[in-house]
C-alpha cells in the first residue's frame, strides 16, 4: 500500500512521528470555520477538509483559510466529499435523493451494501465537487476524505477513486482503518469503518492513489463524552503519516440547523487550543509537522 511520505521524511524533531490532525467540516458553519482557522494559526492543526456544498463555504471563507498558507505552509486543505443529507448535490441529475437533498447516511450505506447506487451519478457529483474546490481555492485539493466517511462505501469508493485519480492525481485519500493493535469492540463505528476500509485500501492500491497508513479519532458522540481523556488514546501506536480526525467548532445557529454534533465540537475546540494538548503530543512523541 502506498503511503503519503517516506518514513524518514515523516519523522520530526528527536525522532517524533508526524501525523495529520485533520479538522473535518470546514464550511459547515461560520463558528466551525473560525475555530478551525484559529487552531491552524496556533499550530494546533495541520489539515482540514472543506465541504464545498455547504452554504458557509463562501469565496471569502475559502480565501481566509487559504491565506493561512500565504507566508508558510501551515495546513493541508482537502475536499470533504459530501453525499449525505441535509446537504444538496451540485449536479442536477444526482440520484438517489430525497426531494432536493442527498439521502441520510443510513440509507446510503444500505444501498451501497446492496449495490443499488448509481455509480455514474456519484462519479459526476465527485467531479463537480472537485471542480468547485478548485474554483474556491485556486488549485486541486491536497487530499480527499468524506463527510460521514461516505467515500469508503461500496460503489461510492470505486467512483470516487477514479474521479480523484483523473482530476487530482497528486491528492491522497483518507482510509479509515485503525491500527491492528486498536480495540474496536467498544467502538462499533470503528468496526464498521475497518470493514469498509479494507476494500477501499485494495482499490486505492490498484488505482495508484496514495492513502494514510492508519486512522483514529472515532468515538461515540454522547453528551458526556470526554474528548480530553480520549485524545491521548488516539495517538497510541499510530505510525507516521496517520490521520487523526477531529471536529472542533464554535456553536452557532447555522451549525445547529445543519448538524446534531454541536456542544462536543466546542469541547474539542477548547481542548485543542488549551495548554494540555501540546504536552500530550510531546509525551506521545508526535508532531504535527
Amino acid at each position: 500500500m502506498a503511503v503519503i511520505e517516506s518514513a524518514a521524511a515523516a519523522r520530526g524533531p528527536a525522532g517524533s512521528r508526524k501525523i495529520w490532525l485533520c479538522a473535518d467540516d470546514y464550511g459547515i458553519a461560520p463558528g466551525v470555520n473560525s475555530a478551525i482557522r484559529d487552531l491552524v494559526a496556533r499550530g494546533r492543526l495541520n489539515a482540514t477538509s472543506a465541504m464545498v456544498v455547504a452554504p458557509s463555504l463562501t469565496p471569502s471563507q475559502a480565501a481566509a483559510l487559504g491565506g493561512l498558507n500565504a507566508d508558510s505552509r501551515r495546513v493541508a486543505i482537502g475536499l470533504h466529499l459530501t453525499l449525505t443529507a441535509p446537504f444538496r448535490p451540485l449536479t442536477s441529475g444526482f440520484a438517489p435523493r430525497a426531494e432536493e437533498q442527498f439521502l441520510p447516511i443510513q440509507a446510503m450505506m444500505r444501498l451501497a451494501v446492496l449495490r443499488r447506487l448509481d455509480r455514474a451519478a456519484i462519479a459526476a457529483e465527485a467531479r463537480a465537487q472537485l471542480a468547485a474546490f478548485a474554483t474556491l481555492f485556486g488549485r486541486p485539493p491536497d487530499f480527499v476524505d468524506g463527510h460521514q466517511h461516505v467515500h469508503v462505501l461500496p460503489q461510492v469508493r470505486d467512483a470516487v477513486l477514479v474521479a480523484v485519480k483523473d482530476v487530482a492525481p497528486n491528492a491522497w485519500m483518507r482510509q479509515c482503518g485503525s491500527i491492528a493493535t486498536a480495540s474496536p469492540l467498544s467502538d462499533p463505528k470503528a468496526m464498521v469503518l475497518n470493514w469498509f476500509s479494507r476494500g477501499f485500501k485494495r482499490r486505492a492500491r490498484k488505482a495508484g492513489v496514495k492513502v494514510n497508513p492508519a486512522f483514529a479519532g472515532t468515538y461515540t458522540f454522547l453528551p458526556d463524552a470526554d474528548f480530553a481523556m480520549l485524545f491521548p488514546r488516539f495517538l497510541d501506536g499510530l505510525p507516521a503519516d496517520s490521520v487523526v480526525m477531529c471536529h472542533p467548532g464554535i456553536v452557532d445557529a447555522e451549525l445547529e440547523r445543519l448538524d446534531p454534533l454541536t456542544t462536543l465540537r466546542q469541547r474539542e475546540y477548547d481542548y485543542l487550543r488549551g495548554d494540555v494538548f501540546p504536552n500530550v503530543l510531546t509525551q506521545q512523541g508526535v508532531t504535527l509537522g
